[in-house]
């Protein structure tokens, strides 16, 4: 079994930064990202991390968001830059290694104009 927890949502300005994170407990992952979710919207891809670094982004959000991790402690970080209205969303940390592909709960980020 793996548990996630994240942390770091919340409310901004437009033009604002919000960091997330997300700790993975019971098994180190293969990949390790973050989705999101707006109203009415499928859930999307943001961004994703391997283990050996290499990183993945959606294009909406290239140059202004930022993945990172700490093997050791096995967890990523989004930092999220020039915050948009369209950002808003819940933002769930995924996960993926040997055991499977575990989903967050969810963190609510609200950008407002």
């Amino acid at each position: 079994q793996v548990q996630l927890v994240e942390s770091g949502g919340g409310l901004v300005q437009a033009g604002g930064s919000l960091r997330l994170s997300c700790a993975a407990s019971g098994s180190f992952f293969s990949i390790m990202g973050w989705y999101r979710q707006a109203p009415g919207k499928q859930r999307e891809l943001v961004a994703r991390i391997f283990s050996g670094g290499g990183t993945n982004y959606a294009d909406s959000v290239k140059g202004r968001f930022t993945i990172s991790s700490d093997n050791a402690k096995n967890t990523v970080y989004l930092q999220m830059n020039s915050l948009k209205p369209e950002d808003t969303a819940v933002y769930y940390c995924n996960y993926q290694g040997i055991y499977g592909m575990y989903w967050g709960k969810g963190t609510l980020v609200t950008v407002s104009s």
